[in-house]
This record gives structure tokens, C-alpha cells and sequence, in this order.
């Protein structure tokens, strides 16, 4: 049974949008009406890389959530799970253009790449030059050595959060692309799914799955991961999960990171800490230093219950630009 508050299950992610809107109009505004498209609601700086993102509805704060200042510069949004238009992507693209090109910035999902690509390939009849870089941290969808098959999941904020900084300094498009590349080649994430989600549309769970049971390297659609075991502590889970990560790029001591502890959408914040704490231990353990710490609902998949791991690893040129400042109704940092 479907228990959300919710009106129709057809209008949910237009109703989501508009909501956000109204609560958020001076950073966030729609285009020509469209709950599709949204954009930066702060004047544009002539000269300056914009940065385009977009996906499906379901994981706020991914993806409208990292629209706004030293982040991107605008979105566009699908239904529930599913790719938003290559017509949709065009329009937001030549609404950010600022005269220095556009960065597609996005995860590593078929119907979005096919998308984008129609959208880049529409920019360039019109002389907007665009890049893209796909984000593909997840090492339980893909073996070591095939990275360029992962998928994206919650190191897209990272990718982000550098890439937005980098463009604020004004550089080149060139530049904020090898800038999010780098971020994406040193970013590497695991997830663990408790339960699964509910489609407003399809009405029932994306897949089944035992009482007592959880999946290991489950995706943010319900994707299967690599291993269903009898549910385990979070002490367990963590060093399961955290261990694969450390050996997959692999981090060693030595290293500064940036880690990310995330809610898939029904976990309470108090796991998550417990989560923190034993990731802690661990890299302290192994002589990695964490430089900056996020804790919380960064990239959900509606009401499931779950959470990841993930770790960037920085140098000088990549703390710099995580510590900069940025802001949306989502997401604000502070030097």
C-alpha cells in the first residue's frame, strides 16, 4: 500500500518544483512556466563558464538542490526516475550562457546521456560551446578498471561544489571541465539500501526485499548491487563498505579527503552519525586526514532507507576550491 502525502501521482514532481519555487524565488526562478527548467534567479556574470545539470525528480536535493552561487547555474528536471527532454536541456542552456560556454555536469544514467548529447549537439548550431563531464563514483556499479561505467550517485555534489567554485574565479571552460573531471577521477562512493522506494506513478516498491535482510552497492533507482546479506550493524556496514572504497582508487595515508555521509531519503539523521563515527575511526586509523565533513541528505532516492559513503581526494588545488563558499536553499557553505 502507497501511503505519501501527496495530491496526484501524475502531478508530483510538477507540484515538488512549484513548491520550491514559491518558498525559494529569490534563487531559484522557471522558464517560461516550465517545472522543467529552472535557473539561477540572480543576474548572470557576462563572461563567466555556466554550468548545466539535470536528471530525474525523487533524490533531492540532487539535482535542483546544487543550483545557486559557487554551484550550477541551472537544471533541468524529468519525472519521477526519468531524463528530462533534450529540448528542456537547450533552453536552460541558452538561458546560462554568459558568453564563456556550458559545462554539462551529470551522472553517468543512459536516457541523460543520449539527452545531453542531442542538447549539446542543438547549443552548437546556435555557437554556444559546450562541454560535458559525466560523474561515475560509484565502485559497486562497475569493476576497477572500467570506471568509465560506473554510475553517478552522491559524488555529484562534490563535483558540484569544485566545478561551481572553479567557475566563480572566472577561468576558462576548458579549465572548470578539467577542474570537474579531476574532482570526478578522485571521487569514489558505496551505498547500502535497507528498504526500497515508492513511485508516486507506478504505485508500489521498486523492488523486494527482506525484513531482515539489506543490499550492498544498491543504486539510487533501486539498480542491484553487488551483494544482499542478513542485515549487519552500522559498525560492520561502514567498514564493508569504506574498506572497498579506500582500495579501490586506492586512498592512503598520507591523503586529505573530503567524505560525504548520505541519507538515501529515510534514514534518521542519528545513523548517519553513527555511520560517521565508525568511518572516523577507520581512516584515522589508516593515516587519511579528513579535511572537510558532510553529514546528511545530499542525494536521496525518496523514501528509502539507506545511506552511502563517499571520499574525495584532495590536494592543494582541490581544498582550495571545497572550502570557497557557495550557497542555494539547499546547500551553503561558509569558508
Amino acid at each position: 500500500m502507497m501511503k505519501k502525502l501527496i495530491n496526484k501521482p501524475e502531478d508530483f514532481a510538477r507540484e515538488t518544483v512549484e513548491g520550491i519555487v514559491l518558498a525559494h524565488p529569490e534563487s531559484l526562478k522557471m522558464l517560461n512556466g516550465s517545472y522543467h527548467c529552472l535557473v539561477r534567479a540572480d543576474r548572470k556574470k557576462t563572461g563567466k563558464v555556466a554550468i548545466a545539470t539535470g536528471g530525474g525528480s525523487g533524490h533531492l536535493p540532487v539535482f535542483l538542490g546544487y543550483v545557486g552561487y559557487g554551484l550550477a547555474d541551472g537544471v533541468t528536471i524529468g519525472n519521477v526516475f526519468a531524463s528530462p527532454s533534450a529540448e528542456a536541456m537547450h533552453e536552460v542552456d541558452k538561458a546560462i550562457h554568459a558568453g564563456a560556454g556550458v559545462l554539462h555536469l551529470y551522472g553517468r544514467y543512459g536516457g541523460d546521456i543520449m539527452n545531453f548529447g542531442m542538447a549539446k549537439d542543438l547549443d552548437e548550431m546556435e555557437g554556444i560551446e559546450v562541454t560535458e563531464v559525466l560523474v561515475s563514483d560509484d565502485v559497486a556499479s562497475a569493476s576497477k578498471g572500467k570506471e568509465d561505467k560506473r554510475r553517478g550517485v552522491a559524488g555529484l555534489v562534490f563535483a558540484y561544489k569544485i566545478a561551481g567554485a572553479a567557475a566563480e574565479k572566472m577561468v576558462s571552460l576548458a579549465e572548470v571541465t578539467r577542474i570537474a573531471q579531476k574532482t570526478v577521477d578522485r571521487t569514489r562512493t558505496m551505498g547500502v539500501a535497507l528498504t526500497p522506494c515508492i513511485v508516486p506513478e507506478a504505485g508500489k516498491a521498486t523492488f523486494s526485499i527482506g525484513e531482515d535482510e539489506m543490499e550492498v552497492g544498491m543504486g539510487i533507482h533501486g539498480e542491484p548491487g553487488i551483494q544482499r546479506t542478513k542485515l549487519k550493524c552500522v559498525d560492520e556496514v561502514v567498514e564493508d563498505i569504506l574498506l572497498r572504497i579506500i582500495e579501490d582508487l586506492p586512498y592512503s595515508a598520507g591523503d586529505e579527503v573530503a567524505i560525504l555521509v548520505n541519507g538515501l531519503g529515510g534514514t534518521p539523521k542519528e545513523e548517519l552519525y553513527l555511520a560517521y563515527r565508525k568511518a572516523h575511526e577507520i581512516l584515522q586509523e589508516k593515516g587519511i586526514a579528513i579535511h572537510r565533513k558532510y553529514i546528511g541528505e545530499y542525494a536521496t532516492s525518496l523514501e528509502m532507507a539507506g545511506m552511502s559513503v563517499s571520499l574525495l581526494k584532495l590536494d592543494d588545488e582541490l581544498k582550495e576550491l571545497i572550502d570557497a563558499p557557495c550557497y542555494s536553499p539547499f546547500f551553503e557553505q561558509s569558508r
